[in-house]
């Protein structure tokens, strides 16, 4: 045998080195990495969906598919048409709020406003107020290209999902090739981590359920208005880890001022830390515990490596990559995990 013809008939080695070429490939797309994650989880949940529904009802796809993204492009549209407007039209009335205290005769007569103002200009706030806009105004336009991300992904993904018996087809071409030992190695790996990563959005999902009770309650006891609609925005945003129950605080904070004054931003800004504090110490750790059958030890310590290594990112695929590390190195096997023969060493001339 030939020194190649060894290598592919070393499985271990193989799929090592293939490993490490999937890694650098990762490596050197990492300025694409959110619309790669992005895409990825929209077309596992959709196929999901649609292996769920064949189950039942044998359907092409695009049955499937196309009444799905029509439903989540009018959500989308309706957001835009009635919040946008809302949250604009309540922030300019909070400016105004504002700006009218600040002219008015009770703010020039009350001795401890001026004294705030007093201390205000001799710690030179005016700079770091600048600098704060600036700091807002890059943060308003990384907003704009995460809407732009998750556009672009929402279209990747619906085409994946059109069109996956047909990438199925496609892809055992692949297999069946000279090097298909390479790609037979590459679908090991992508079935071990979609199956780790699974349980992880069954995970996220249940959280997103329990922030969105707690936050609807706080929102009734506020006399909110349009409790419904809010209730489905911040279900939506509660799907990001972390992130979401922060992005949230802005229109509710706006809306809450409507409502109550700044009694209400308080109220809505304690909800927000104690469900950011609910959702990063018990009910992340604690629940992807229970679903991954990882000591809470550990996932705790997934959870907190992954965001210092990731940022948002790493609390949705930490756990997944480190279980699909346990698989590999045969300390824990994946429960859903079906095993794979051996790839066969594909024939060289």
């Amino acid at each position: 045998m030939t020194k190649y013809e060894r290598f592919v008939a070393n499985v271990k080695l193989r799929r090592w080195v293939v490993l490490l070429s999937l890694v650098i490939v990762l490596w050197l797309v990492r300025s694409v990495m959110s619309t790669i994650l992005l895409t990825f989880i929209f077309s596992f949940l959709v196929t999901r969906l649609i292996r769920l529904i064949r189950r039942r009802v044998h359907l092409p796809a695009m049955v499937v598919v196309v009444p799905l993204y029509l439903l989540i492009i009018a959500g989308m549209a309706y957001a835009v048409i009635h919040y946008v407007p809302a949250v604009v039209a309540q922030t300019i009335h909070l400016v105004n709020s504002v700006s009218d205290f600040y002219n008015s005769k009770a703010f020039a007569n009350n001795k401890a406003m001026q004294w705030v103002v007093q201390a205000a200009n001799q710690m030179n706030l005016n700079e770091q107020i600048k600098t704060s806009v600036t700091a807002l105004l890059q943060y308003a336009g990384s907003l704009t290209a995460m809407g732009v991300t998750l556009v672009l992904s929402l279209i990747l993904s619906f085409f994946f999902s059109i069109e996956i018996d047909e990438l199925m087809r496609f892809g055992r071409n692949f297999t069946n090739s000279t090097f298909g030992w390479y790609f037979q190695d590459v679908t090991y790996f992508a079935k071990k981590f979609i199956d780790s990563f699974g349980v992880v959005i069954e995970a996220q999902l249940f959280i997103a359920l329990v922030n969105t009770a707690i936050t609807t309650v706080t929102l009734i006891f506020l006399k909110m208005p349009n409790i419904p609609s809010l209730a489905v925005m911040v279900l939506l945003l509660s799907l990001i880890p972390v992130a979401g129950a922060l992005i949230s605080v802005v229109p509710l904070a706006i809306i809450a001022y409507t409502v109550s004054g700044w009694q209400g931003v308080l109220t809505i800004i304690i909800m927000i830390i104690v469900i950011h504090l609910l959702e990063t110490y018990v009910l992340n750790p604690k629940f992807m515990s229970s679903r991954t059958k990882l000591p809470v030890f550990f996932t705790f310590v997934v959870l907190m490596a992954g965001d210092w290594l990731f940022g948002t990112w790493g609390l949705i695929v930490g756990i997944p990559i480190f279980t699909f590390i346990l698989d590999l190195l045969g300390v824990k096997k994946l429960p859903d995990t079906k095993k794979t023969p051996p790839a066969k060493a594909a024939p060289t001339k």
